[in-house]
């Protein structure tokens, strides 16, 4: 029993993770339809960006603040420079993309080095928690806080997206941009500050993810991975769908390493085969 407690607390934590990756990628990716394949190199760094700052300042909220500013500029000029040249053209959005995670991740390797780095997280939210309802069972407060902060934050993207004039636009731009646009909206603008705050998502991811587990390399293939699983599984362009998709991904792993290790990663793999065959276009997804 407390094997099953942990690791559901551990998926559902994972899981979070998996959100706060995804949500940035479901904006620019299952929302715009911009197919940015370097926001795996986007959360890895905010990651060491964040770590820099917090290292040398020693102060966590700081390092926060500046893994999701570097990463928000960057995306940014990612919009500005090369998205806004070329819309419409996937297959070419892609290959770039590929070619910048690659660079990225050799301009990292270069300056951090092959090490494996980790936050230290505030006090406050430092140590342990006694589960509610168990024999003396603990489980780390950061994770916790964790779960809290995609919750929070989950709601937050879905309530402006949705209850905002600024979200109306981004989804009436992306249904019909012309329409949106003959309206007196600068589109642009509005897909430009979508982009940064989805870039500047994976860079909070980072820290976030960083303070709970590490920084290293590869990691970024690993998140961009999730990050698309969940968007399939979820359904494109869609917060709640992230959330799901994000949740049951966490708990598959999760799952999977305690009970079945050796298959574990397989896990992960057959539900989105399912998600393809089953609901293409995801759970919360709409048919297009």
């Amino acid at each position: 029993m407390k094997q099953f407690i942990l690791t559901t607390l551990n998926g559902l934590t994972l899981g979070a993770l998996y959100f706060l990756v995804a949500s940035g990628f479901t904006l620019v990716f299952g929302l715009m339809r911009n197919v940015n394949l370097a926001h795996g190199a986007l959360y890895l760094l905010g990651a060491y960006v964040g770590w820099t700052v917090a290292d040398k300042v020693e102060y966590w909220l700081l390092g926060v603040a500046a893994g999701f500013a570097a990463t928000a500029v960057l995306g940014l000029g990612l919009q500005l420079l090369i998205f806004r040249r070329m819309e419409g053209q996937d297959l070419r959005q892609t290959m770039v993309t590929i070619g910048i995670s690659i660079v990225l991740a050799d301009l990292m390797l270069w300056f951090w080095g092959g090490e494996t780095y980790q936050f230290t997280p505030p006090e406050v939210i430092d140590g342990s928690l006694l589960l509610p309802f168990t024999p003396n069972w603990r489980y780390p407060s950061y994770r916790i806080a964790l779960l809290v902060a995609a919750a929070a934050i989950g709601v937050g993207l879905w309530l402006f997206l949705n209850r905002t004039k600024v979200g109306m636009m981004i989804r009436a731009g992306v249904d019909d941009r012309a329409m949106l646009a003959a309206s007196g909206v600068n589109v642009q603008r509005v897909f430009a500050i979508t982009f940064m705050v989805g870039a500047g998502l994976a860079g909070f991811a980072g820290v976030v993810g960083g303070t709970a587990l590490s920084i290293a390399p590869g990691e970024d293939v690993r998140y961009l991975l999730a990050s698309l699983i969940v968007v399939i599984v979820g359904g494109l362009g869609s917060i709640t769908g992230a959330a799901v998709g994000a949740l049951i991904i966490g708990l598959a792993e999760q799952y999977g390493l305690a009970y079945s290790p050796t298959y574990g990663a397989v896990y992960t793999f057959l539900i989105l085969v399912a998600a393809l065959a089953l609901r293409p276009q995801g759970l919360m997804g709409r048919r297009a």
